[in-house]
């Protein structure tokens, strides 16, 4: 059978031409593919931040960006602040001895150095941090949860672990209705009912 041309090239080999033809054009489709993807990207990282920042209280919910997921729950209520302002007090009432601030920060978005935003009820630092309009970067010495009703599996399943691998000292779980506190600190777990004395490695001491 003779073969079909196109001109004077055969079809299999003008194929041939027009793949080589369009590599260039291929590769460069491609760039452009990966440097619009990094550019989503770090829009997308921007638009984050900013949600972080100024908008979860116009939306009425709190938002956190855990390993590249968004997480969010409905604002506390009464119960739920009064527990984290009695335990900021604690904190400030019961200073370390051995020089660390204790300053219990309420609901600060921290930027952890995976990229994840998380915002703990309470985060102690033994030094206050720096004083910016952006998220903060120092990590914590201590987390405290407060578990809303609804909202058990966010703390439980998502923030312990997360803070787990961040290699946070002293993780405080407490469920306002059980009544149980869960502080993971050193490689174990304390299980107990509120109200209970608890101490932090930086020296830290607070009631739950």
């Amino acid at each position: 059978m003779a073969t079909e041309t196109l001109g004077t090239i055969p079809c299999e080999e003008c194929e041939k031409r027009l793949d080589a033809n369009n590599e260039p054009m291929q590769r460069e489709r491609e760039e452009a593919q990966t440097r619009g993807q990094t550019s989503d990207a770090k829009e997308l990282l921007t638009l984050i931040n900013d949600a972080m920042e100024y908008g979860p209280q116009q939306a009425g919910v709190k938002l956190e960006y855990v390993n590249g997921i968004s997480v969010w729950e409905a604002m506390p209520v009464y119960r739920h602040q009064r527990k984290t302002l009695d335990m900021q007090i604690s904190l400030l009432d019961n200073a370390a001895p051995n020089g660390c601030g204790c300053h219990p920060i309420a609901d600060v978005t921290i930027l952890f150095p995976d990229g994840s935003y998380k915002r703990p009820d309470i985060a102690v630092y033994c030094t206050e941090p720096a004083d910016q309009d952006r998220s903060v970067t120092e990590l914590p010495e201590a987390v405290i949860e407060i578990i809303s009703a609804g909202y058990e599996k966010k703390d439980t399943e998502v923030s312990l672990p997360f803070y787990l691998a961040q290699g946070i000292p002293d993780i405080v779980l407490f469920n306002p209705e059980t009544n149980r506190v869960s502080h993971y600190h050193d490689g174990q777990i304390e299980e107990c009912d509120s109200p209970v004395k608890l101490t932090f490695a930086c020296g830290c001491r607070v009631t739950v």
